[in-house]
């Protein structure tokens, strides 16, 4: 992260932490909230987690602004500003396939948008390297999710514009206000590398830089972040699990209230893919080594190679499957039928052409925001 970044952040947490009290408060519940409630409407009364593990993350509400009317252009056109191994996020709906270029999801955090007639968001905590999607509803009505400029264990804290209530975004449960213990449908997404979303979805759309706002799109902010897997994580207040480099990558699968398994990305690099078990049902994790970091370089296409995970049902029809390294890079391949498969889960040749495997939801996250949120993590090694 670059040290002016850090300046301004550490001096607005500072400032969030001593004006408490110090402006008439607008939200409810007020009293002993320990920074400031100045706009908020927020039941602050209404908490299911400690208000002081809020830290002031250095922009304010909306500071960091969310992508609410998202536009999108074709992968020929996409491919003219994105280099091969850049990462984006990718989700897919029925028969829609969508990529979200992290340069674009490093400056705004959140995009409201809508999928095959779905409501979803899909949030990136670079700090945590955490990305998640997931249907914004609540009650069966769509809801819009903006930036609190607050961080919680260094993870994003999103609010809804509807009764202002505080999300988690590693978790997407409200913590704070009206909706607290309300969770949202996560939904399955992976990180590929820009020619594995190309290859796979040459008829996807990607998110346009065209968002309405002047941001330098392909530069990382918060270039060195992740350069050091040991390194202190920014405004994580104590100290980090140590059972993994507080910034090891790793592949989490939540299997309960507070409870993941964990495949460690140096496991990953060295052994995938991994035909395993979770929650008694068998399961794949594919690794691509070839997709960079976007927390590294100060330019995003010249990130180092870090790799993407991704997980799946290892079964087709009535069959379960084993796989194995396939030809050629990037390439898998199931010991049953010696179909090819690719990293988003799709037979790309042999008898089993075509097959799509079920995505399970994961995420690649570092492992001491896995660690802070979820409790009982298994760390399969």
């Amino acid at each position: 992260m670059t040290r002016m970044l850090i300046a301004v952040a550490i001096a607005s947490a500072v400032l969030a932490g001593c004006s408490g009290g110090g402006d008439q408060p607008e939200g409810s519940g007020t009293e002993d909230v320990p920074f400031s409630t100045s706009g908020w409407r927020t039941d602050f009364s209404n908490h299911s987690v400690p208000l002081e593990e809020f830290v002031g993350g250095g922009p304010p509400k909306d500071g960091i602004p969310s992508i609410d009317d998202p536009k999108f252009v074709p992968v020929a056109v996409a491919d003219e500003l994105l280099a091969a191994r850049e990462p984006v996020a990718v989700v897919e709906l029925g028969e829609a396939a969508r990529a979200y270029p992290l340069q674009i999801l490093t400056w705004h955090e959140i995009v409201n948008d809508e999928i095959a007639g779905e409501p979803v968001a899909v949030t990136y905590c670079p700090l945590c390297n955490s990305t998640v999607a997931f249907r914004r509803e609540v009650d069966g009505e769509p809801v819009e999710f903006g930036t609190t400029g607050m961080l919680r264990s260094s993870d994003l804290v999103m609010y809804d514009r509807e009764t202002e209530s505080w999300w988690q975004q590693i978790t997407a449960e409200a913590v704070v206000g009206e909706l607290t213990g309300t969770k949202l449908e996560v939904l399955p997404s992976q990180i590929l590398s820009w020619q594995g979303f190309r290859r796979a979805h040459p008829g996807g759309t990607v998110l346009s830089r065209d968002t309405g706002f002047d941001r330098d799109y392909g530069s990382n902010p918060y270039a060195a972040y992740d350069s050091d897997p040991d390194s202190q994580p920014f405004l994580l207040d104590g100290k980090p699990d140590r059972s993994l480099p507080p910034k090891e990558r790793v592949a989490a699968i939540q299997t309960g209230e507070g409870s993941a398994v964990v495949y460690p990305f140096s496991r990953l690099k060295e052994e995938a893919p991994i035909n395993d078990e979770i929650d008694g049902e068998p399961a794949v994790v594919f690794f691509d080594p070839d997709v960079s970091s976007a927390l590294d370089s100060p330019l995003i296409s010249a990130g180092r190679r870090v790799g993407a995970a991704a997980v799946f049902e290892r079964v087709a029809g009535q069959r379960t499957l084993s796989f194995e390294p396939g030809p050629g890079p990037g390439a898998l391949r199931d010991s049953q039928t010696n179909s090819t498969w690719d990293m988003s889960g799709r037979a790309t040749a042999g008898p089993l052409k075509g097959t799509r495997l079920r995505q399970i939801p994961h995420d690649d996250q570092f492992w001491f925001a896995l660690a802070a949120f979820f409790d009982d993590a298994e760390i399969r090694r």
